[in-house]
């Protein structure tokens, strides 16, 4: 696990940008995992622009997001399929049929699921995973006690997560209470995972992922197992590491 310090967000979104195009050219069709959420808006950002001024080519780009959440159509405007498309998809030269997001409409939940897996599995797997991770330790919707090995499917959410994620909608009572998720199997199969966090409130669960045991209580732990994973903190949210870093 390689871990790099950088002093604010922008720089985090640059760090990030950095690996994804590097990524991107060594592969015809790239497959890149993608995360929603305040902390990846840099990153996103930061694709934007070089796609705009400096010829970052998304054309045979291929994306698969780790979650959505189950009964909101993809115009409701908390929906993970809208986010994408308004803070990155509408704005680079991508396929729109090249963007997968999970169905969480879909009648049967359980197929849209394997479907998922197999789409991935059909696209020989994901090149690059960008995640972030949550105050408890969470990565996609994969909550404290989650299966390690476990693959694609529907997560019931905490509260905690769902009382984070209250602010983004009118009141408590909106916020879904299931989402489809990538399990934590499908998510340490990528070939390569980038990490984002910002902030105090991640500080505890960076150090749990990166310093504590490896446990189902801190999903983000298991990348401890995967031979190419790097984080990319910012300096509070790595105020609690003792080990040393990188910046």
């Amino acid at each position: 696990m390689r871990i790099v310090v950088v002093p604010d967000t922008a720089a985090m979104g640059k760090r990030a940008a950095d690996l994804v195009e590097k990524e991107m050219g060594k592969h015809v069709n790239p497959v890149i995992g993608l995360a929603t959420g305040s902390t990846p808006l840099p990153l996103y950002k930061e694709l934007i622009r070089r796609n705009r001024e400096g010829g970052l080519d998304f054309s045979t780009t291929i994306t698969f997001n780790l979650d959505e959440y189950v009964g909101l159509p993809t115009d409701h405007s908390e929906s993970y399929r809208r986010f994408m498309n308004e803070n990155l998809f509408d704005h680079i030269n991508i396929v729109p049929g090249n963007t997968h997001v999970p169905n969480g409409m879909a009648d049967d939940v359980e197929a849209e699921c394997e479907n998922y897996e197999r789409m991935i599995a059909d696209c020989g797997g994901i090149d690059l995973q960008v995640l972030g991770i949550g105050g408890n330790g969470h990565i996609g919707f994969n909550e404290p006690g989650s299966s390690l090995g476990s693959l694609t499917r529907i997560k019931t959410l905490t509260e905690k997560t769902r009382q984070d994620n209250a602010r983004f909608f009118d009141s408590i009572d909106d916020v879904p209470r299931y989402a489809i998720t990538m399990g934590i199997g499908t998510i340490i199969a990528a070939r390569k995972c980038i990490l984002l966090a910002s902030g105090e409130g991640k500080a505890d669960a960076i150090k749990d992922a990166c310093e504590g045991p490896l446990t189902a209580m801190c999903p983000a732990s298991v990348l401890q197992l995967h031979r190419y994973a790097t984080l990319i903190v910012t300096e509070d949210a790595a105020g609690k590491l003792t080990l040393p870093v990188e910046d």
